[in-house]
């Protein structure tokens, strides 16, 4: 499993990556995942290795940021990021396999998509052991800790925000322009109306309920 840490506040958002850089650790990839908690779609990761000691202003959690400062931040990001990977499960591969396990899944699509490949891998949350022993640092709360890993969010907000989006003009009922997939009164009554799609997470309440009925 990975090695838990508590972080830092907002004033040290690189004091992880420097000390693991004087261990000789300098390709730190920052990864972080969007969408574990909607009724639909699928759940998106980012992961961004940042040039070491390069803090772009303006950077935290994507949470507490427009989605106008998100997509600006998201471009500059992909302009000075040493590189960018980005991976996904399908709603079908949370149903099968538990939204954790399908999270971990596309954590290891994003890193693997990395050029170069990290040396190691600053995740928000608890461990992976999915992703190896010893392989990465864990970081509860790291999206607002460790530069990194809000870099990370910001690039998988902004991806699964335009995915969903995406998905809305095809499937307009559901409102995911506005709700991005969560439980909305506004979802939730389109489910009741028009039924399920095949993006909607069955193995979700009340989604599974309803497919109950069905």
């Amino acid at each position: 499993m990975g090695v838990a840490a508590d972080g830092r506040g907002e004033r040290e958002l690189l004091s992880l990556e420097r000390t693991l850089g004087e261990q000789g650790l300098h390709l730190l990839a920052g990864v972080d995942e969007v969408g574990r908690g909607p009724l639909a779609g699928p759940v998106v990761v980012a992961a961004v290795i940042m040039p070491p000691g390069l803090l772009l202003d303006g950077v935290d959690d994507s949470k507490r940021l427009s989605a106008g400062r998100r997509q600006e931040l998201s471009e500059r990001i992909l302009r000075a990021a040493v590189a960018v990977g980005a991976g996904a499960a399908s709603c079908r591969e949370i149903d099968r396999l538990n939204i954790r396990r399908a999270t971990a899944l596309a954590m290891g699509r994003a890193v693997a998509r990395l050029r170069p490949a990290p040396q190691h891998l600053l995740v928000d949350g608890l461990p992976v052991p999915e992703l190896g022993s010893g392989t990465h640092t864990a970081v509860v709360g790291g999206d607002g800790k460790v530069h990194a890993i809000a870099c990370a969010s910001i690039v998988a907000k902004v991806l699964r925000d335009r995915l969903m989006d995406r998905l809305a003009r095809r499937y307009p009922a559901y409102g995911w322009e506005r709700n991005k997939g969560y439980g909305t009164p506004e979802h939730l009554a389109a489910l009741h109306r028009f039924g399920l799609t095949p993006h909607h997470r069955r193995s979700f309440q009340p989604v599974g309920d309803l497919f109950s009925t069905l």
